[in-house]
């Protein structure tokens, strides 16, 4: 695969300083006014005024000249092209894609956390590591983005025969799981009446980051608090949902399917309650339909 990861996002907020002081406290480390970096990816978020919440653009990252060129080729049989800058608008969620070499996200292997079970005592003498860790959690990377796409059909063509991202899982008519790299997605696209960002979501260790990382966010802002903790059954990840002052979801997640061989993964189709979650709190209409969505058609049109 050409593409190996995203590489940064830049997100449209009318509160800047507000939601900058958000993703502090969500464990992105500030590089400046109001751009931060995840612990494996730099400088991966930017945040930008503008008058509505909104995905401005997103970065993919290649591994040399050929692989833009052959993106370049492709966009060309959808009518497209990059400009001068590597980048390249899709016209369904508006979100300008910027196509651009940059390294691969490497980290040495570290042991798995040690578990008991039943009639299995791995961990002796110890409490769990889980319990004990006093230190901030912090984001490992960026994953992935979920927009909302005024022509999902077109949008979906756009990443997979335009950029080159391959499908995971699908739902018809609802969503596609795209990846870029070896995680199970790295984009999804779902039909809305307006373009919108919907939510980021930002990979922590394990479950035991996504709890305290929830507990830290929820001390004093119960507002903050959208839906978790589950697990998603697409895609595997465990989950927890958080709402910035803007009005985007930011998720925290652990355990993504990885996919490293195109021949072993078999993608599916999915149409059943699965497509939300295998398991946890019943699914708020708010993550279905965000509260803000009325006021967004409504911006969009004046």
């Amino acid at each position: 695969m050409a593409l190996h990861r995203l590489t940064r996002i830049t997100i449209g907020v009318p509160n800047l300083d507000e939601t900058a002081a958000y993703y502090a406290d969500f464990g992105l480390r500030a590089t400046g006014e109001h751009t931060f970096a995840t612990a494996d990816g730099g400088e991966q978020l930017r945040l930008v005024h503008s008058p509505s919440r909104r995905l401005v653009d997103l970065g993919v990252g290649v591994d040399d000249p050929d692989d833009v060129a052959r993106i370049e080729a492709s966009l060309a049989r959808l009518g497209l092209s990059l400009d001068g800058h590597g980048t390249v608008t899709d016209p369904g969620t508006g979100v300008r894609v910027k196509v651009e070499i940059a390294g691969h996200i490497t980290r040495p292997a570290e042991p798995a956390p040690v578990y008991n079970g039943p009639g299995r005592a791995d961990r002796l003498d110890a409490r769990a590591p889980g319990v004990l860790r006093e230190e901030r959690v912090r984001p490992r990377k960026l994953g992935h983005v979920v927009l909302g796409s005024t022509d999902q059909e077109a949008s979906q063509r756009f990443f997979t025969e335009g950029l080159g991202f391959k499908v995971s899982d699908e739902v018809p008519g609802i969503a596609a799981f795209l990846r870029c790299s070896s995680d199970h997605h790295n984009v999804l696209v779902q039909p809305a009446p307006v373009p919108y960002l919907h939510h980021t979501s930002w990979e922590v260790e394990d479950v035991d980051e996504i709890g305290r990382g929830a507990h830290h966010m929820l001390e004093g802002h119960p507002e903050r608090h959208v839906w978790g903790l589950g697990r998603h059954h697409i895609g595997s990840n465990f989950f927890w949902y958080l709402k910035d002052p803007a009005g985007n979801f930011s998720e925290y997640y652990s355990d993504l399917d990885c996919v490293v061989d195109e021949a072993v993964w078999k993608p599916e189709v999915f149409s059943d309650m699965r497509i939300l979650y295998s398991w946890g709190p019943p699914v708020p209409p708010s993550f279905i339909e965000p509260e803000d969505l009325a006021a967004l058609m409504a911006g969009n049109h004046e």
